[in-house]
């Protein structure tokens, strides 16, 4: 498995930490390098997390020595590859007829030190950003903005690491951004719905409690990501026969959401199904070639609960990766009846 890589903030909500501790190898976020910034925004219940191995800090490197490296986080530099894309994104927005200027008050807020000093100087050259008067130096920018440079920023991030990281939000601009096709210069994907696959518990259980179920079971959750995976990593390569590669898999996930829902079922806990939507790019292969309609392509049946996959455009990878290249989008307000 991975680790779930949140965004746009800091910090996620609660069920989202939940389901980082249940069906991946932790959560992962990108933070201020600032250490009073750092302290202001990263919450304790993530503090302890990641004592005990669960939560990853994430910070770009800082390019002047004036800055103190904090220890106990991630440190990655943009490689020029990921620069590119986001500035690219940038004037992009900076041509349109109307731009998206910050508002006054500001609609959204960047902290400066989540960004490169080039990301920096570049967002205020093409007058996308001003400088807040708040404290912590922060930009003042529009929503679109923010959410264009995290949800870039993310899944450049997340390709930069390998497979360790897949992008995750509650936030459906942010994701939007990290898939919007760009002119004519377009990939396909498939999205598939999730959340019945992918239960969560409801509001109000305890962390602890949520931690003694990973553990108690390890073997029943591991076995149900694992087939999933095989699932959406087929339907990533072999794109032009999706029924073939679910017909294939089928009975493994059937038999490992039987077990897991087994699992939840003797838990004391209570437990939801929430919207989560997975967005898989094809292989570099498929590049431009893949020709489908726009439509739910039922795949088969999974515990009673039937799985459709759409496809859509998608921006083409700037680096093809032989594993997963996976984005979760995850609806928070969004029950499955």
């Amino acid at each position: 498995m991975a680790v779930l890589l949140y965004y746009p903030l800091v910090s996620p909500p609660t069920e989202v930490v939940h389901q980082a501790l249940l069906y991946w190898d932790g959560l992962a976020s990108v933070v201020p390098r600032r250490a009073e910034v750092y302290e202001a925004v990263v919450p304790e219940e993530l503090r302890r997390l990641q004592e005990h191995g669960f939560y990853q800090p994430v910070a770009l490197v800082p390019e002047s020595l004036d800055e103190a490296v904090p220890p106990g986080r991630q440190w990655f530099s943009l490689s020029g590859r990921t620069s590119v894309a986001i500035v690219d994104e940038l004037r992009r927005l900076a041509a349109r007829p109307r731009p998206p200027r910050p508002a006054d008050p500001p609609g959204a807020v960047l902290h400066v030190s989540k960004l490169s000093h080039p990301l920096e100087r570049e967002l205020l050259r093409l007058h996308l950003a001003e400088r807040s008067g708040r404290e912590f130096g922060e930009l003042a920018v529009s929503q679109e903005v923010q959410t264009t440079v995290i949800g870039v920023l993310a899944r450049e991030l997340a390709r930069d690491t390998g497979p360790g990281y897949v992008p995750y939000t509650d936030d459906e601009d942010a994701h939007r951004a990290g898939v919007r096709p760009r002119g004519l210069d377009r990939s396909v994907a498939w999205e598939m719905e999730l959340g019945r696959l992918l239960p969560v518990p409801a509001p109000g259980t305890a962390t602890a409690d949520v931690l003694a179920f990973r553990e108690r079971y390890a073997d029943e959750r591991v076995r149900l990501m694992r087939a999933l995976h095989r699932l959406l990593g087929g339907l990533r390569r072999d794109y032009e026969h999706p029924a073939d590669v679910f017909a294939q898999l089928r009975v493994e996930l059937s038999h490992a959401v039987d077990d897991y829902r087994a699992a939840v079922r003797s838990s004391r806990m209570a437990w939801l199904h929430r919207s989560v939507m997975v967005t898989v790019a094809l292989a570099a292969a498929a590049g431009g070639t893949l020709l489908m309609p726009d439509l739910g392509w039922l795949l088969g049946t999974v515990g009673g609960y039937a799985l459709n996959v759409a496809t859509r455009e998608i921006r083409p990878l700037i680096r093809a990766r032989d594993t997963h290249d996976f984005s979760y989008l995850h609806r928070v307000h969004s029950d499955l009846t």
